[in-house]
Parts: C-alpha cells; sequence; structure tokens
C-alpha cells in the first residue's frame, strides 16, 4: 500500500499498544498537514529550522490543498509552525476557507537539525562527519552536534502540542500545518508498531483526539490525492527518516 492511499484505522493508547478499529464518538479531528515545497526540498538541502519560503510548486500546492479542505466540510482553527514554508502553506488554508486566522505555534518547527542545517544531503556526511554520524544514529535521546535536538526532544514537543490543541478543540475539526519530521513523530504516537513511508508535500493526515488527548487514532495518512494536477516532489525530500 503506497503512503498516498494509506486507509486503515490506527489507534495508540499512549503504552505502545496499537490496534485496528473505530473511534469514539468525543474527539477533536485534528488534519495535519505538510508544508509546500521549497526550493531547498527539490535541491535536497537540509532545512531543519532554517526559514525557507515556498518555491512556485509549493504555493501551487498549497493552493491546492487549501481548495480541498475548503471543501470537505467546517474547519473551526488552523495552527502552524512559525517557520514561512509551514505559515504560508497555512495562509492559502485560511484564504480558501475564509473567517480565520492562523495560530503559531513553535512547537510545530520541524526538528532542528544542527551542524547539518543548509548543507546538501550529498555533502553532509564530508563536511559534519559527526553531526551526520548522529543523524543517522538508531539512539533516539541521539542529539546534533551545534544544537540540534534528538528525536525524543521533538517526539515530546511536538506530541503534547496536538495533545494541547485536542483540548482545546473538543468536537471540532481543526487543521495543522507542519513539517516532515514532526508528522512522524505524530505517526509514532498513534501507531507504534507500524512503519510508515515518505511524508510528501502538503500530505493530508487525520487524527482523531479524545481522552483530554491521550487516546490517539489515525484515521488516514499521506493522501495527496489534491495533486493531480499541481504535481509533488516524488524524492518527497524532507519527508523521510533520511533526509530530515
Amino acid at each position: 500500500m503506497s503512503a498516498s492511499d494509506h486507509r486503515e484505522t490506527c489507534r495508540s493508547d499512549g503504552n505502545g499498544n496499537a490496534e485496528i478499529g473505530s473511534v469514539e464518538a468525543d474527539y477533536a479531528e485534528i488534519v495535519v498537514v505538510r508544508h509546500g515545497e521549497t526550493e531547498w526540498n527539490s535541491d535536497s538541502r537540509i532545512q531543519g529550522h532554517l526559514d525557507v519560503e515556498l518555491n512556485q510548486a509549493g504555493k501551487q500546492q498549497a493552493a491546492a490543498v487549501a481548495d480541498r479542505l475548503s471543501r470537505e466540510g467546517k474547519i473551526n482553527s488552523v495552527y502552524s509552525s512559525d517557520l514561512k514554508r509551514a505559515f504560508e502553506t497555512a495562509q492559502a488554508i485560511v484564504t480558501a476557507c475564509g473567517g480565520l486566522e492562523v495560530i503559531k505555534d513553535p512547537k510545530l518547527r520541524e526538528r532542528n537539525l544542527g551542524d547539518l542545517q543548509g548543507l546538501q544531503l550529498k555533502e553532509a556526511a564530508n563536511l559534519k562527519p559527526l553531526a551526520y554520524k548522529a543523524f543517522l544514529s538508531n539512539r533516539t535521546d541521539q542529539e546534533i552536534p551545534g544544537g540540534g535536538e534528538s528525536i525524543d526532544q521533538l517526539y515530546q514537543r511536538c506530541t503534547s502540542s496536538l495533545q494541547n490543541i485536542a483540548r482545546k478543540h473538543k468536537g471540532e475539526r481543526v487543521v495543522v500545518v507542519t513539517h516532515g519530521g514532526v508528522i512522524r513523530s505524530l505517526y509514532q504516537r498513534a501507531c507504534p508498531s507500524r512503519r510508515f513511508g515518505k511524508v510528501l508535500n502538503t500530505s493530508v493526515n487525520i487524527f482523531h483526539l479524545s481522552d483530554g488527548g491521550n487516546k490517539w487514532v489515525l484515521r488516514s495518512s499521506g493522501d495527496v490525492s489534491h495533486l493531480d494536477r499541481a504535481g509533488f516532489l516524488e524524492t518527497g525530500f524532507g519527508g523521510d527518516i533520511k533526509s530530515g
């Protein structure tokens, strides 16, 4: 099954247990969207916390996902990482939906990748070998030299952000625009035993959070059906574990 056709429902109680099943009626529906494409995505350049704008393809992708979401039911609020590539995508969504403002949340930022930020992936091993080795480490508590975060630190900040959003929006539909590394952490929280493929630009992922944000259900993931005409970067750079 491809990443763009993932339809199974996966539930987690936060204790490492996952199952296939239905959802509770009392939940917040959180539509999590990866930002549109940037020139650094197409150039295989590591972004992390560096603030890169959408390129023309990314703007078209943002318009496409915005049009889709505007036709899929009422959206009560839109949250976004404060980095430009996410915020610009979120702005397109609120423009299409009307009557909303983007709420910025720095906890939704991409993982800080320290000394690797700004480098092309192909040159990282030679230019910053210690940082690259840390990036490839299987240890989830391994921080990246140059002020970079560990996977555990990323997981803690972004899952707590989504839980806080869920508590505020019980019974509502909310959009969250964020980054590939964040979305992989959210997958891990909802489906700890499942492996996922690339997180493509403007892919749509639907989570249901209930019980004060403690129970997570992933209803669908990696949906890019809205990009039939706008197109997408097939490499998915920045949206898989090997590119940050």
